[in-house]
């Protein structure tokens, strides 16, 4: 019997693009030829959990198209990437029969589901090594490990310490790097959106995030939202906008699935802050990356219990079990007009705005009082930009068991009148 290759694995999770990579630097100044995977797993897709599936319609697709944008870079470096649909476990195990692997190179992921497939892989190759890299951070892990021996239950207090001493890492010079060993020849799965079990839809004209996956597409907006439009200089008066593409940065989606780095983010702001100058704006879009570490750090810290219906602060919450009212929310059928645009937005278009997502969260817990983690889910499979750690963290803030010792609650007519006075964002979304 041959004696079979000796090769790395560059598994790729939720990091999906070549710029600021620390995995593919990583592997790359290894001796050993490698191999890119990435597996469309069959549960993230079909899953339900509260009624809600877990990746919805929005999301498959623009992950589909990531995972494309991912594939035509990776050739143009020489790198053979294998695309599979199944379960990470069996299509590790296919792999390991075919080929001796050393050393998988990967995000660093602490989450249940996450944590399930390292598992599966695991117990196929107990022998791999592994490499994480923590490139998803802005803030690294040992840096806040350096300043602080818990994470603060109040963000305001992580800000401060972090801000204190910031010091951020400069970006992996990845994207440059050409493969030049031999070329690992394997069959990739045609995965297409149907055999991930959607049909083909049309998207609505309204939407305000009309982008698509992949990492040139995260770069192509970077520059206009940026140095294009300079429209970064206005970003903190215009981020509770709720209509159209530009009063925020749109940048989420990219950075959920980590075809954008948090940190190619920050240094293209010190750049266009030299440029073009600093103000409040620039300022107030590092605060906005600092909150999505803060969620990442407390996912980190408390593990389980950001799933937990009592939440992280473990104080009880009350819940009704109301399915019609579950249904009437979703469906944009409420007793609030503001609830509703917002949420036939999300039903539309995978997308709602910030102000948005902080109102009908509130709506759900404080006036509907039912189960947090429902409404969770369904954000869930919805969003585009849907981020485990920075939803699950919100939505227990919302629902006062987080990270927010005020449990506060918005009111939808309120809000309304300050940020949608002219009633152009209801009529947008109510007018058919």
């Amino acid at each position: 019997m041959p004696e079979k290759q000796k090769i790395n694995i560059l598994w790729f999770t939720k990091n999906l693009r070549t710029r600021d990579s620390e995995s593919l630097y990583s592997i790359m100044q290894e001796g050993l030829p490698f191999l890119a995977v990435y597996v469309f797993d069959d549960r993230d897709f079909g899953r339900i959990q509260f009624g809600s599936r877990k990746t919805g319609k929005y999301r498959a697709r623009f992950l589909l198209e990531t995972v494309e944008d991912l594939k035509a870079n990776l050739n143009r470096k020489n790198i053979s990437f294998l695309i599979k649909q199944g379960t990470t476990g069996t299509v590790f195990k296919e792999l390991s029969d075919e080929f001796d692997i050393v050393k998988i190179f990967c995000q660093q992921e602490w989450t249940r589901e996450e944590k399930e497939k390292e598992d599966e892989i695991r117990n196929v190759l107990p022998m791999a090594e592994w490499e994480r890299s923590c490139s998803q951070f802005l803030v690294h892990p040992l840096f806040v490990s350096r300043i602080m021996d818990k994470i603060p239950m109040l963000f305001t207090a992580f800000r401060q310490k972090v801000e204190k001493n910031l010091l951020i890492r400069p970006e992996f010079a990845s994207e440059s790097l050409m493969y030049n060993k031999s070329v690992i020849k394997i069959q990739s799965d045609k995965v297409s959106f149907e055999s991930l079990g959607y049909e083909h839809f049309e998207t609505d004209k309204r939407t305000a995030f009309p982008f698509s996956g992949g990492e040139a597409q995260a770069l192509k907006r970077l520059k206009s939202y940026f140095s294009e439009t300079r429209n970064l200089s206005s970003y903190k008066e215009t981020r509770n906008g709720l209509a159209g593409t530009d009063y925020s940065s749109k940048f989420s989606g990219w950075l959920a699935d980590g075809s954008l780095s948090a940190v190619t983010v920050y240094h293209e702001i010190k750049k266009y802050e030299q440029e073009f100058g600093s103000n409040e704006s620039t300022y107030w879009l590092v605060f906005e990356l600092l909150w999505r570490d803060f969620f990442r750090y407390v996912s980190m810290e408390y593990k389980e219990r950001i799933f937990w219906k009592n939440g992280i602060s473990k104080k009880e919450y009350i819940s009704e079990d109301h399915e019609e009212l579950i249904r009437q929310w979703k469906e944009g059928n409420t007793d609030s007009d503001f609830i509703n645009a917002n949420m036939l937005e999300l039903k539309k278009t995978g997308w709602i705005s910030n102000r948005g997502r902080q109102n009908v969260a509130s709506y759900f817990c404080k006036v509907l009082k039912q189960d947090w983690r429902a409404g969770a889910a369904y954000f869930e499979e919805l969003l585009i930009d849907y981020d485990v750690h920075s939803n699950y963290g919100n939505w227990m803030y919302l629902a006062g068991v987080g990270n927010d010792n005020r449990d506060r609650i918005f009111n939808p007519e309120k809000q309304a009148e300050m940020y949608d006075p002219n009633q152009e964002f209801i009529h947008l979304w109510l007018q058919n």
